[in-house]
């Protein structure tokens, strides 16, 4: 492999700074810690401290129904942004994007099944 090619720590070190600024510019709150592990053809994706002002108040004020409505959406609104970058940062196509989130822990997380897996770079 040409030694331009990213090692597996550099795509998850990248697509972690992408998804943060992702979250900041979009949502205008940016998780506290994202985590992205490469195993084969998936992206594993967790986003620490991930819930936006609003669904912290309405969860926390006994309407976790609205919150979790609110999430959703911005569930909703971000898997195609989400989606384009992994595909950015991987170089492959991604197939299929799973997400979910936790209201009591700001837990969210993402499986982003790729077309196949990335090449990178042995580091050894």
């Amino acid at each position: 492999m040409a030694s331009d090619t990213p090692t597996k720590g550099q795509l998850e070190r990248s697509l972690s700074q992408k998804v943060l600024a992702l979250y900041r510019n979009q949502l205008g709150q940016q998780p506290s810690k994202v985590s992205c592990q490469l195993c084969d053809e998936k992206w594993i994706i967790i986003l620490e401290d991930s819930l936006t002002p609003p669904e912290q108040i309405l969860a926390q004020g006994g309407q976790e129904d609205l919150a979790e409505e609110v999430r959703t959406n911005l569930d909703d609104f971000m898997k195609p942004k989400l989606k384009s970058l992994v595909e950015e940062v991987s170089g492959v196509n991604v197939t299929d994007l799973l997400s979910d989130v936790t209201l009591e822990s700001g837990l969210t997380g993402i499986i982003a099944m790729l077309e196949k897996t990335p090449m990178v770079r042995s580091t050894s």
